[in-house]
């Protein structure tokens, strides 16, 4: 993996995976610490446990800001030896009690990007979080006050966000993506605009955003692709309205044609399903 982690506001830290650029957020505390995300396997989470021991000694607390491999497929590695708590939220958490449906999941889609990883995600341990949140937890690392919250449904059904005030620094997880498009796989592209003005209202001017995937941004960055999302969800209603095909809308769509249409495709369907 060959990466470390970057102190990019007080005492918090972070690494980003360099095969598939997703960030991990160490949140340092007087005698804890906080790891949000865990990467994709047992081998990229040993090395993100040296890079981390490099920065604190202190024991840590996980978090997963969702259910997908490059998020969670770490957890044995990093907290089953010794037991460590593992927060996600419950939707999360539920979808990670399945570990042969991730799995193979994992495979099929880096199978032919990335063959390699495919076949080591094939064999990974999974270990599902101890402590589920639904709305919004409240924890004490080392003194510091730091905030999970579900701000709604967007990129998955149970995505989590980290929002540490002492140092204003929000983790978005993938709401929030830099390096690329947002994913809409698994997406709910009506609501998740609405989910990303929630993300907003937690930051300030100075906020730093660490996204899922790429840089961290600030919150015009937020602002814009909230904007793009919004006009998104209002190109599917209305091709939905008039009948148009998702192939339409998605020629139109920001983010590239090819998400767009994961996009229209879930937005059809959750308006089918309502109407």
């Amino acid at each position: 993996m060959t990466a470390r982690f970057v102190e990019v506001a007080d005492r918090v830290h972070v690494l980003r995976e360099p095969l598939l650029r997703v960030n991990v957020t160490l949140v340092v505390g007087d005698d804890a610490a906080l790891l949000v995300d865990t990467l994709s396997t047992a081998g990229q989470a040993a090395e993100l446990a040296a890079a981390a021991r490099a920065v604190t000694p202190h024991p840590w607390t996980l978090v997963n800001t969702h259910h997908h491999f490059d998020h969670c497929f770490g957890n044995a590695t990093l907290a089953a030896d010794p037991p460590r708590p593992v927060y996600a939220h419950e939707r999360a958490a539920e979808a990670m009690r399945d570990p042969d449906r991730l799995r193979r999941e994992a495979y099929e889609e880096m199978r032919d990007e990335q063959p390699t990883l495919a076949g080591e995600l094939a064999d990974v341990v999974l270990l599902a979080p101890t402590h589920t949140v639904r709305t919004r937890t409240v924890l004490d690392v080392g003194g510091r006050r730091v905030v999970l919250r579900h701000p709604g449904r967007g990129h998955t059904a149970g995505d989590l966000v980290v929002h540490v005030p002492d140092a204003d620094v929000l983790v978005a997880g993938d709401l929030v993506e830099q390096s690329g498009p947002p994913a809409f796989e698994e997406s709910y592209p009506l609501r998740w605009p609405d989910t990303v003005a929630e993300l907003l209202r937690m930051t300030t001017p100075a906020t730093v955003v660490v996204p899922g995937h790429g840089e961290p941004v600030d919150a015009g960055f937020v602002r814009d692709q909230h904007a793009q999302l919004a006009e998104l969800a209002r190109l599917i209603r209305a091709g939905h309205t008039g009948g148009a095909p998702p192939e339409r809308v998605a020629a139109e769509a920001p983010f590239g044609a090819r998400p767009a249409l994961h996009a229209a495709r879930r937005g059809y369907a959750e308006l089918d399903a309502v109407a």
